[in-house]
Order: structure tokens, then C-alpha cells, then sequence
């Protein structure tokens, strides 16, 4: 867990609140309309749930979070996007998957396609590097939700598998299966959480130099950047030395 924790770490210091909030509301309301597909009522559908507490967490409009839900019932103008999931290597052989949510295939595959070439990485085959991630359920709080002990002691009883807290957030690992059954648990204690999804945790981690660590951070940026792009996980680990070298 050291590693994802200085990630996050990392991500905070970089800024994410600098990224221009038209994108951010276009990834949420993309992914609520595609979570709405599955059902538009909220209390059956803990997928929908999760997509409106970020958007709401990011002080999204009631008006956009609307729209984005006629969209999938039809009630609203709007583009049939599909989930699409990339896998590859950037610098140094780390390896990189992508999940997107797009309306045209050709698009997004040729954009994602040319930020590996320009990294000095290259898109591979479905597959891929896949079988270097666990898929896990990840639940995440703001520090000052609460007390660390206090979510450690409410994720466990709730049936999380691990926690851990620094002074960014606190984030809760679950089973697959247990990811609704402990956010709601986690919800109905401290409110709704920063994010609750599903995410891909490197079961073994790429040990690279500070070089290597920028020219990944530049492709996560520039992939993070693309409007289709939902989530980008790598599995290079971050250490102390790695961390400082990006601060520096």
C-alpha cells in the first residue's frame, strides 16, 4: 500500500483542484449517464449512487447531474458512450492500463494510441499488463472526515479488507463483492466519500529512477487530460526517493 499512498500524495501535490472544472464535470456526468443505464433509481443502483456523491462532491450542478442521467434514459439529447479499457507500457517498461468512456472507439484508441508513442511507450494488447493488477473495491475519505481510528474501526466491522490514512485521506480496500455493502456502512456513519469505485492496484510495482518518474507523470497527465479518459493506473512505485525527486 506504500506505493498507491504516494501516489496519492503525489497527485495532491501536483494540484488536481487546477484542472479546468469543465473537464472534471464532463468525466462525472459521462460517468453517471453510463451508471444510469443500468437503472436511474439510486436506491437499486449503488453504481449511480457512487457517480452522484463525486459529482456532488466536486459541487456539481443538481441541473448537470439531471441531464446526465435523461441522457441514458432517453429523455435527453445525448451520445451512446461505451466503456473501453487500454493496456501498455510507458518509459522504462511500466506498465499502464487506461479505462475510458467514449462514443467513438477509432478516436479515443488513435489519441491514447499517440500519447504512448509520445512518451516512448507503446499500446499493447488486451491482457496485456492486466495480470499485474489486482481489481479491487477503493473507497476514499478526506482526512478531516474523521479521526484514522475511527474509520479503521468502521471499515473492518463494515467488512473492509484493509484501510489506511495519511494526511491527505483515508482510503478503504474491499473485496469486489463488499464495495456497496461497506460504502453504504461508511456513508451512513460519515457521509458520503470523496470516491467509492472499483481500481486496479499493481500487484508488483516497477522500481524506476526520478527521469523515468516524470516522463510517466507527463503521460498520466497527458491521458488524464483526454475528455473520454476516466482512469489511468500505472504500477510504478513511489518511494521516498522517488517522491522527493518530483518535489524538487
Amino acid at each position: 500500500m506504500a506505493g498507491h499512498s504516494q501516489f496519492k500524495n503525489i497527485m495532491h501535490r501536483k494540484g488536481a483542484q487546477d484542472k479546468k472544472r469543465a473537464k472534471i464535470f464532463t468525466k462525472l456526468a459521462r460517468e453517471i449517464t453510463v451508471s444510469a443505464k443500468i437503472s436511474d433509481d439510486i436506491n437499486s443502483n449503488p453504481r449511480l449512487r457512487a457517480a452522484i456523491a463525486a459529482a456532488r462532491g466536486q459541487n456539481m450542478p443538481k441541473d448537470n447531474i439531471d441531464r446526465a442521467i435523461k441522457k441514458a434514459t432517453g429523455a435527453g439529447d445525448g451520445d451512446n458512450y461505451e466503456e473501453v479499457r487500454y493496456e501498455g507500457y510507458g518509459t522504462a517498461g511500466v506498465a499502464v492500463i487506461v479505462e475510458a468512456l467514449t462514443d467513438n472507439r477509432n478516436r479515443t484508441a488513435s489519441e491514447v494510441r499517440a500519447a504512448f508513442a509520445k512518451s516512448g511507450g507503446n499500446l499493447g494488447e488486451t491482457g496485456s499488463v492486466g495480470f499485474m493488477f489486482n481489481r479491487l473495491g477503493e473507497i476514499v475519505y478526506p482526512a478531516d472526515a474523521a479521526d484514522a481510528d475511527e474509520i479503521f474501526e468502521a471499515a473492518l466491522e463494515a467488512g473492509a479488507a484493509n484501510v489506511e490514512s495519511d494526511e491527505n485521506s483515508h482510503v478503504v480496500d474491499t473485496e469486489l463483492e463488499d464495495l456497496n455493502a461497506v460504502r453504504e456502512a461508511l456513508t451512513e456513519k460519515f457521509g458520503d466519500p470523496e470516491s467509492a469505485k472499483m481500481v486496479f492496484r499493481a500487484v508488483t510495482e516497477a522500481e524506476i529512477n526520478v527521469d523515468q518518474a516524470q516522463s510517466i507523470m507527463k503521460l498520466v497527465d497527458v491521458l488524464e487530460d483526454n475528455d473520454d479518459v476516466q482512469n489511468v493506473w500505472t504500477n510504478v512505485a513511489w518511494t521516498d526517493e522517488i517522491v522527493a525527486g518530483l518535489d524538487n
